[in-house]
C-alpha cells in the first residue's frame, strides 16, 4: 500500500514478520497436537516459545533453497535441538502451513475492521435519523419525481452497507478454515483427528475437503462480499456528488479551516472526499476479478494464486478499512442545506401530477388514458401551481372532476409523501 493511503494496522498483518509468526503459531499447534497424539514422545512445543522469527535469516535461506517454507523452517530448527527439530513440520506440506496462516491474517484483518464498519453504520444510521423530517425533490433518471424524505434516501444507503456488512460477518464467523491435510489433501502421514486438534488451538473451522491448498472460492467470496461494499461506497459517492453540484447545492462536503478547493480559484469547495472514495470503490472491485481467476487451479494444486494473493490482499484490506474511516468522516461531517431542499419541493409543483392522477382515477368516469393526457397536459404547459390547477379545470368536464381539482388546490401535499417515512424507518 502506498504510504498516502496505508492503514498502519492492516499493514502490519500483512508483513512478512507478522506472516512468519502465524507460520510459527500453526507450526507450534501442529507440534503440541502431535505430543497429544503420542506421536511425539518427548514434549518439545514449549521449546518453540523461546525461537525467534527472523525475516532476514529466511530471506537469506531462501536465496539458496529458493522456497520461502522450507527457509521459514530451515531458520527455526538452527534454533533447536537435532531431537526436537526433526519433528518440526512433520506430516504436513507447505500449503497447510501457508493457508491455514493465511486464514489467520485474514481472521486478523476482519477483527480490525468490522469494529469500524460498525461505527460507519452508527454514524449513517444516527444522520439518517436526524433528516427524517427533513423534505426533498426525489429524482428519477436525474429528473425531478417526487418529494421524499432525505433521511429515507440516506437509510436506503445504510441498508445496503448493513447487508455488506452481514455478509462480512458471516464470513468471519463461518467461512475462516484451515488444513491439516497433506500432500493432496489425503492425510498419508497425519489424521483428521490430528487436524481438528491442530485447529481447534488456532480457533478455525476444518476445511471439509482440502486438495493440498484451502479451495480458492472462499477467497473469491470474500472479496465479491468487498466487491459489493465498493458498490455501495461509489453509490453513496455520486448521491453526494450530485448534491454538491453548483446548480442544485444541496448536500456539500465538510470544509475544515485553512483547506483550500483550487491552487487557481480560491471559491471552489470541492467534493474530493468522495471523489477520493470513488477511485478506491473501483479499486476494490478490480480485486475481485484476480480472486476468481485464482479459483482456477490445476488439478489438486499449483501456485499460480500464489504471487496474485500477495500483492492484492494486503492492498484490498488496506482500502477496506481506509475506505469504511474516510465514509464515516464524510458522513458525519455533510452539510444539509435543508431550506435549499425545501425550496425545490415547495417552488415545484408538477410532482403533484401522479398523486392527482390516482385521486382522478378514483372518482371520474373516464378511461385512464384520457385522464394521464390531461394531467400530462396541464404538467407541460403550466408555469405554476395555480396554472397547473387551472389547466385541469378547463380540461375536465365533469362535476366530480372538477370538484376533485378544486379540493386538490389547497391541499398541504408535503404530508403526502411523508405519511409513512416512519414506518419505513422502523422496518429498516
Amino acid at each position: 500500500m502506498i504510504e498516502r493511503y496505508e492503514k498502519k494496522e492492516i499493514s502490519e498483518i500483512w508483513s512478512e514478520q507478522f506472516k512468519f509468526e502465524k507460520f510459527l503459531e500453526v507450526e507450534h499447534s501442529l507440534t503440541k497436537a502431535l505430543e497429544s497424539a503420542g506421536i511425539i514422545k518427548e514434549a518439545f512445543s514449549n521449546k518453540l516459545n523461546l525461537v525467534t522469527v527472523n525475516p532476514e535469516r529466511i530471506k537469506e535461506i531462501e536465496r539458496e533453497t529458493r522456497h520461502d517454507v522450507i527457509a521459514f523452517c530451515t531458520s527455526i530448527t538452527e534454533q533447536l535441538e537435532t531431537n526436537e527439530g526433526k519433528y518440526f513440520h512433520y506430516g504436513v506440506t507447505s500449503s497447510d502451513i501457508i493457508d491455514t496462516a493465511l486464514t489467520l491474517q485474514i481472521k486478523e484483518t476482519l477483527k480490525r475492521i468490522l469494529p469500524a464498519f460498525e461505527n460507519l453504520l452508527k454514524t449513517l444510521d444516527e444522520k439518517s435519523q436526524e433528516h427524517i423530517d427533513t423534505i426533498c425533490i426525489g429524482r428519477s433518471h436525474g429528473i425531478f419525481a417526487e418529494p421524499m424524505s432525505f433521511g429515507q434516501k440516506l437509510r436506503g444507503h445504510l441498508c445496503e452497507f448493513k447487508r455488506r456488512y452481514n455478509d462480512l460477518k458471516d464470513f468471519y464467523e463461518n467461512e475462516l478454515t484451515g488444513q491439516m491435510s497433506g500432500a493432496v489433501g489425503n492425510y498419508t502421514i497425519l489424521t483428521p483427528e490430528i487436524e481438528e486438534e491442530v485447529l481447534s488451538f488456532l480457533g478455525l473451522k476444518v476445511e471439509p475437503i482440502s486438495t493440498q491448498v484451502i479451495p480458492r472460492d472462499r477467497i473469491a467470496k470474500l472479496t465479491n462480499i468487498i466487491a459489493l461494499f465498493g458498490c455501495a461506497l461509489e453509490r453513496l459517492c455520486v448521491e453526494i456528488r450530485h448534491l454538491q453540484h453548483s446548480d442544485v447545492a444541496e448536500v456539500f462536503e465538510g470544509f475544515k479551516k485553512g483547506q483550500k478547493g483550487s491552487s487557481t480559484m480560491p471559491h471552489k469547495k470541492n467534493p474530493i472526499s468522495s471523489e477520493n472514495l470513488t477511485g478506491m470503490a473501483r479499486m476494490l472491485r478490480t480485486y475481485n476479478q484476480v480472486a476468481m481467476d485464482n479459483c482456477l487451479l490445476w488439478h489438486e494444486r499449483d501456485i499460480s494464486h500464489s504471487s496474485a494473493e500477495r500483492f492484492f490482499l494486503p492492498d484490498m484490506f488496506g482500502i477496506l478499512l481506509y475506505s469504511i474511516e474516510r465514509m464515516n468522516s464524510t458522513v458525519e461531517d455533510l452539510v444539509i442545506d435543508k431550506e435549499a431542499m425545501k425550496a425545490k419541493v415547495v417552488q415545484n409543483f408538477k410532482h403533484l401530477s401522479s398523486f392527482v392522477l390516482h385521486k382522478l382515477i378514483e372518482v371520474s368516469n373516464n378511461t385512464r388514458e384520457d385522464l394521464y393526457r390531461v394531467v400530462q397536459k396541464a404538467s407541460f404547459e403550466a408555469s405554476d401551481r395555480q396554472s397547473f390547477f387551472a389547466i385541469l379545470e378547463n380540461e375536465l368536464t365533469a362535476n366530480d372532476d372538477k370538484k376533485l381539482i378544486g379540493q386538490l388546490k389547497d391541499l398541504n401535499d408535503l404530508e403526502i409523501y411523508s405519511a409513512h417515512t416512519k414506518r419505513v424507518f422502523t422496518r429498516s
